[in-house]
């Protein structure tokens, strides 16, 4: 007999109350979960939703589209399964803050739309 598959709803929330319910407790089976499509897939539409700027390499959302949204997150998960992935860095942009005193700035971090996929 299969199980259903859980909701990613029902997943994140039942990740949240064991994580409160118990501080010390170690989610080993976590990266089955990260690695399915429905995850990718959601993970995606969140990061669409914020409509951010390109990371460092300069790919947009409009671009992936182009191409093929599944077949980006197929390479997301393959990377994933077989341990390949590598992070790119993040492109890191001061903002002067305070009417523009040079002793502070506000950093924004842009990470690739690949790495926020994942």
């Amino acid at each position: 007999m299969r199980k259903t598959s859980i909701s990613l709803q029902d997943l994140r929330r039942s990740l949240y109350i064991k994580a409160k319910a118990e501080t010390s407790w170690r989610f080993w089976g976590l990266y089955v979960h990260v690695c399915k499509m429905e995850t990718l897939r959601e993970a995606y539409r969140m990061a669409r939703s914020n409509d951010g700027a390109p990371g460092i390499d300069g790919v947009t959302f409009e671009a992936i589209e182009q191409s093929g949204v599944e077949s980006f997150l197929e390479q997301i998960r393959a990377e994933l399964v077989t341990n390949t992935y590598r992070p790119m860095r993040v492109r890191k942009k001061e903002i002067p803050k305070d009417g523009g005193k040079s002793a502070f700035f506000q950093y924004r971090l842009s990470v690739t739309v690949w790495s926020r996929g994942r």
